[in-house]
Order: C-alpha cells, then sequence, then structure tokens
C-alpha cells in the first residue's frame, strides 16, 4: 500500500527509486537468468519470461555459491542488471557479489517483504538512512 514503510537491518549501495517485480521465489544470479537478455529464463521460476533489467527484484532468499557474486558483476559490466535487490534473507555470497557488481541489496525485514510489497509498485530504498528502509510511493 502506498505509503508504507518496511525497515530492514543489513543494506548497502545507492539510494534507487523505481518498479518492484516480486515473487515468493528465490535468486540466484547463476541458475534463474538469462545475463544476457535480462530474463529470467529458468522455466519454474515465478518470475519465468519477465525482464529484470532496471528492475527493483523483492524476492525470498538468496540461492548459489560462488558463481553467483561472479555472476552480479559480470551483468553490471554489461549493464543488465536490476537497479536493486530486495531480500528476505541473504546470504555472504550475495553480499559479496552485490557489493562487487556496485548493486543496492536489503535485507532482515520483520516480515515477509513478497507479501508486504506488490508486484509492479513504485518502490523507493535508502540503504543509507539512520534505518534502512524500502517504502511504496505508488
Amino acid at each position: 500500500m502506498s505509503g508504507d514503510i518496511f525497515y530492514a537491518t543489513a543494506a548497502m549501495g545507492k539510494a534507487v527509486t523505481g518498479r518492484a517485480l516480486v515473487a515468493k521465489d528465490g535468486f540466484s544470479a547463476r541458475y534463474d537468468l538469462d545475463r544476457i537478455r535480462g530474463v529470467f529464463s529458468r522455466p519454474d521460476h515465478k518470475l519465468a519470461g519477465e525482464n529484470y533489467r532496471d528492475r527493483i527484484l523483492v524476492l525470498d532468499a538468496a540461492k548459489g555459491g560462488v558463481a553467483t557474486a561472479w555472476m552480479l558483476y559480470e551483468m553490471a559490466a554489461r549493464h543488465v542488471v536490476p537497479s536493486a535487490l530486495v531480500l528476505n534473507v541473504v546470504n555472504p555470497i550475495m553480499v559479496q557479489g552485490a557489493a562487487l557488481a556496485g548493486l543496492t541489496l536489503i535485507s532482515g525485514f520483520d516480515r515477509d517483504i513478497t507479501l508486504a510489497v506488490a508486484n509492479g509498485a513504485q518502490v523507493e530504498i535508502d540503504p543509507n538512512a539512520e534505518r534502512p528502509f524500502l517504502r511504496v510511493v505508488g
């Protein structure tokens, strides 16, 4: 709902605003994405066929190992990346990958963020606020 603010316990990157692409599913840069076309390509992913480029991804949990970190970096080098990653749960590899790629990442909410934010909502993220947050703005 517009105006709702959700505070996070972990965040990094720059403030961003954009359209949310939301699903109750995990995220692996290696296995879930066509990193050339900029779409979710794993057939059984809830966002299969959806374009993630310049969208704010709101997903359940980070998946993957070291390859995911390198994939995020490679995606950023080609400018085929989401604007930000918003995850209920992250792992150290996803944090390293987002840092390496220069991506905004926010996590650690007091509720399931995939249920709190509507797909297609306009959201604002400020990872550098005193209390990092995601705000639904439209």
